[in-house]
């Protein structure tokens, strides 16, 4: 099968059509990555998502694929919104996972001694763990504000300043959300879980900055060499689970019913203007508001915790949102396609928007530069900022990676640790950690991820994103 691929460019590779396919499949990759498009039959499910009506360019995949439900995960697909379709598989379960990157006045010095205060801090304050219950307690009333409105709720009580709104993706709300689309289960999930965590891969960091690479673009992200940062990845939780579960059953028969001829179960869609396309959307949306929220809540409680372990002022603190961006997504953005500018629903499934300078959708103070882009690694190696570029925009509707990517499955991975002590190792590094449990730790051990550092290169390689900044870790707390 990796012969019939075709070399398109640097960092760029093409499988053909064939079958059931309207479209091509890319994948952006170094050839040293390709085996394992095979290893883990990334290419069968992009041939799958080819195959879906009204699919706009090539269904892509990003160097942090890996196996995932219906969409490969680093799965970008884009379809018309007349003629396509819209499909929770290619979204996701953790609908809007994402990462916000703050900055503080503090240089790496000044937390060096007290980190595992930091650390243990951060475990106290934010609720980390599965079914983990947040500091909220919210009615289902107050819960349709939190969906309604996303971020800037969490603003209207007390978490966080009106000047994070700004440097979130979407101002931190995204406006089709319909409360009438969420089913009832998923309500009750959503009541007691905001701000909280979760489980897997989800994580708080405190990092610095370790190397600058583009000092312009650094410096208008407000970052500096040495500089502290944290860093947080969660999504929307419960809430955001069981509507993609909800949906996936409701539209098993929407196939038959529009005529769709759908090449895996996982892939059940519906056409993206269709009653039950657009109940999804705005389900979906509410899920996006919740994990705005969520994060929101949380980088709130992570700035008071660091101010308690260190014995810090606000203003001395100086903490700042960088940027958020979201993953797990599906988004109505114009974008100029084969000399037309074309309204589109574009799926992001563990991939990241990665907007070109000069792009109305990014911040007025980084236009001139471009989107931040957030890369995170694993426990026990380097994060990135990214800057998205005009290419990114040319070939996949201004997308790129979105971390490191697994490659190996939890089971594998807890394996793989037994009998080590993996908060040991990494502290040998100068890197704290603390988990739920050592299980936790064992399962999200850095060998179980793809180096963020090659995933990035890949991608500057094929020209999706230039390199701003590498944040190295110094203590991680994990769900």
């Amino acid at each position: 099968m990796r012969a019939e691929m075709r070399y398109v460019g640097p960092g760029c590779w093409e499988l053909p059509r064939q079958d059931g396919m309207r479209t091509v499949a890319r994948i952006y990759a170094t050839e040293e990555m390709l085996d394992s498009v095979f290893e883990d039959r990334v290419h069968l499910q992009l041939d799958n998502v080819a195959s879906l009506p009204g699919i706009v360019g090539p269904a892509m995949a990003m160097p942090d694929f890996h196996w995932g439900y219906g969409f490969p995960i680093g799965g970008v697909a884009a379809f018309d919104l007349d003629e396509g379709v819209i499909s929770p598989g290619g979204v996701g379960y953790d609908i809007n996972c994402g990462v916000r990157l703050l900055s503080t006045r503090l240089e790496v010095k000044e937390v060096s001694a007290r980190l595992r205060d930091v650390v243990e801090q951060l475990f106290r304050d934010v609720p980390t763990g599965v079914g983990s219950s947040g500091v909220l307690s919210v009615s289902q009333r107050e819960l349709e504000e939190v969906v309604r409105q996303g971020a800037r709720w969490a603003v209207g009580r007390g978490f966080g300043s009106e000047s994070d709104l700004e440097f979130i993706e979407e101002g931190g709300m995204m406006d089709r959300a319909d409360i009438k689309a969420v089913r009832p289960r998923s309500w009750k999930r959503g009541l007691e879980q905001l701000g909280t965590l979760g489980s897997g891969n989800h994580f708080l960091e405190i990092g610095y900055v370790e190397e600058v690479y583009d000092f312009k673009a650094a410096e208008a992200f407000g970052l500096r060499e040495n500089q502290v940062t944290l860093m947080v990845h969660c999504g929307s939780r419960g809430f955001g689970y069981q509507i993609c579960d909800d949906y996936l059953r409701e539209m098993e028969s929407t196939g038959e019913k529009y005529g769709i001829e759908i090449p895996e179960r996982q892939l059940v869609c519906a056409p993206f203007k269709s009653d039950e396309g657009q109940a999804y959307f705005q389900a979906m949306n509410c899920a996006v508001n919740y994990a705005f929220a969520n994060r929101q809540v949380i980088a709130s409680l992570a700035g008071r915790a660091l101010k308690k372990a260190l014995g810090l002022s606000d203003e001395e603190l100086g903490l700042r949102t960088v940027y958020e961006v979201a993953h797990n997504i599906a988004k109505v953005e114009t974008h100029l396609w084969e000399g037309q500018n074309r309204k589109l629903c574009v799926h992001r499934k563990g991939a990241t928007r990665a907007f070109a300078a000069g792009h109305p959708e990014v911040p007025e103070r980084y236009r001139a530069i471009g989107q931040p882009v957030l890369v995170p690694g694993d426990m026990g190696r380097s994060s990135y900022v990214l800057c998205g570029t005009d290419k990114a925009m040319k070939q996949t509707f201004g997308s790129t990676c979105h971390g490191a990517g697994r490659r190996m499955s939890r089971t594998r991975a807890e394996k793989s640790a037994q009998g080590r002590d993996i908060a040991a190792e990494l502290l040998k590094k100068g890197i704290v950690v603390r988990g739920q449990s050592r299980k936790t730790l064992a399962e999200e051990l850095p060998e179980a991820y793809k180096d963020a550092g090659q995933v990035v290169e890949a991608c500057k390689t094929a020209g999706l994103v230039s390199k701003v900044v590498r944040l190295r870790p110094l203590g991680c707390v994990k769900g």
